[in-house]
């Protein structure tokens, strides 16, 4: 399970650093792609490792469920739970939400070509009752469901970070919680500092930016978004006005 996990969180993040690549680098890139013809293989592996992503997931469901059985046992559960514990379990890793949201913003850039394989279409964006969820289902048996809601401020998630444990939380919320301000950052968080919904702790050094995401959300929710990126911006100010106060001080001694 580790070996599988590894290479779909390495695979993923390839492909979609060069989807997020910009500025010289991006003009570069897309170039290089149009010459070795590589666009098509781009969307077609996207579409492959979230198909890989959910078909790993279904046979690992499938053979502790019929080890269990066979052996009339429970080790197959407890070993389940071990493996989230361990953050190797593929569903919870954050880049198939990074992928997912990938696809979405693929089909919202209408990239319309005749050579371009079909997107794909198992991924959607949802709202019930205006709180977003990602939701993706593959051959109408396997669904799973993200909620974008933050737990700690109760709202969507904005400038969206996954902690290792696989929980999403808004960027300033997450940083509130594992006592840090927005100039030091998640990885400057103390060891012991809990998940806020799981209590995990260690889970803020890996912490990973969900940028796929943020992109689909500033764009779906932009009246939303508008008015908390003013509010963010106040507290933002706010946080690096009084971190070089502070650093000034202890340089003169203060």
């Amino acid at each position: 399970m580790s070996a599988v996990v590894g290479c779909f969180n390495e695979r993923a993040q390839k492909l979609l650093e060069l989807h997020l690549v910009s500025g010289f680098r991006k003009y570069f890139m897309w170039f290089k792609g149009k010459l070795q013809k590589k666009h098509v293989a781009f969307i077609q592996e996207g579409k492959d490792l979230v198909t890989y992503a959910l078909i790993n997931a279904v046979a690992v469901r499938k053979i502790l469920k019929k080890y269990d059985k066979i052996h009339y046992s429970k080790q197959g559960q407890a070993f389940k739970s071990k493996a989230q514990s361990m953050h190797i379990e593929i569903l919870h890793s954050p880049w198939l939400c990074e992928l997912m949201a990938f696809h979405i913003n693929l089909r919202e850039e209408k990239i319309k070509s005749n050579k371009v394989p079909a997107l794909f279409e198992g991924c959607s964006l949802n709202f019930d009752d205006e709180k977003p969820s990602l939701s993706c289902e593959l051959f109408d048996s396997v669904k799973i469901d993200i909620d974008l809601t933050c737990s700690i401020c109760l709202d969507t998630v904005f400038d969206p970070v996954s902690l290792t444990c696989g929980h999403i939380f808004c960027h300033m919320c997450a940083c509130s919680a594992a006592s840090v301000t927005i100039v030091d950052g998640l990885k400057a968080a103390e060891p012991k500092e809990k998940c806020p919904l799981c209590r995990k702790t260690g889970v803020y050094e890996g912490s990973l930016h969900l940028e796929e995401l943020n992109i689909l959300l500033s764009r779906s929710c932009h009246e939303y978004w508008e008015q908390r990126l003013q509010t963010e911006r106040i507290e933002r100010i706010r946080q690096v006005k009084e971190h070089w106060e502070s650093q000034c001080r202890a340089f003169v001694g203060v």
